[in-house]
C-alpha cells in the first residue's frame, strides 16, 4: 500500500521509478476459478445424491412431468454418459477414479491460464470444478455415482445424469462460448515492417 494512499494500489519497484499498479494485479492467483461457485455445486451435488439416496430406492423411478422428465435412481459405475458402466473389469472403479483425478489436473492447468477478465470462461471452469469433484467424491467412497434425472420422449432417453453432470455440460459449454466469441486465445500475427 501506498503511505497515506489508496489501499488498492501498491508502490511496484520496476528498474527506474516505483509503478504504481492495483493490488489485485501483484496478488497471486490461485487458478482462474470462482472457488464459491465450485463449493455450492458440490454443495447440492452431494445433497441431491444425499435425498435421492434416502427417499427413492435403486432402480425406481417417479414421473414429474409425464413423458418428458421422471427421477431414477441409478448407479453409475462407469465414466460419463454410461461408459464402461456395464465393464467387469476388477480395478474399474480404480480406472474411472483415475480418469477423474487427470480430467482434474486438465482443468486446474487450463485454469491457471485463464485471466480475470474472462468472466464465462471462469464460471464455466468453476461450474466444471464443482461437477468433477462431487462426482470424485462418490467414486472414491462409493465406488459408483448416484444419477437421478432421466430426461425422456416416448421410448428414446438421454442417459441419466445428476447435478454434477449438468454443471460439467454447462460450464464446458461456457468455456466454448467464451473461447469462440469474446476471447479467442490465438497469437497475433507479426507484421514485416
Amino acid at each position: 500500500m501506498l503511505p497515506g494512499g489508496d489501499e488498492s494500489q501498491v508502490a511496484v519497484a520496476t528498474a527506474g521509478a516505483p509503478e504504481v499498479v492495483p493490488v489485485a494485479a501483484v496478488r497471486p492467483r490461485f487458478f482462474g476459478v470462482l472457488w464459491w461457485v465450485s463449493l455450492l455445486t458440490i454443495a447440492l451435488d452431494q445433497a441431491t445424491k444425499l435425498l435421492v439416496d434416502a427417499t427413492l430406492p435403486v432402480y425406481s423411478s417417479r414421473t414429474i412431468i409425464p413423458n418428458f422428465i421422471d427421477l431414477v435412481h441409478v448407479h453409475n459405475a462407469g465414466v460419463a454418459f454410461g461408459l464402461l458402466n456395464g465393464a467387469d473389469h476388477p480395478q474399474r472403479s480404480l480406472l474411472t477414479t483415475g480418469l477423474a483425478l487427470v480430467a482434474l489436473v486438465g482443468i486446474a492447468y487450463y485454469a491457471r491460464h485463464v485471466r480475470s477478465e474472462e468472466r464465462i470462461a471462469r464460471l464455466g471452469l468453476s461450474l466444471i470444478l464443482g461437477g468433477a469433484v462431487g462426482n470424485l467424491i462418490d467414486r472414491m467412497r462409493q465406488g459408483y455415482v448416484i444419477d437421478f434425472v432421466d430426461v425422456y420422449s416416448g421410448d428414446w432417453h438421454f442417459w441419466a445424469f445428476n447435478v454434477a453432470d449438468a454443471a460439467i455440460s454447462v460450464g464446458a459449454t461456457l468455456v466454448f462460448i467464451d473461447v469462440i466469441f469474446f476471447n479467442r486465445h490465438a497469437s497475433h500475427p507479426v507484421s514485416d515492417r
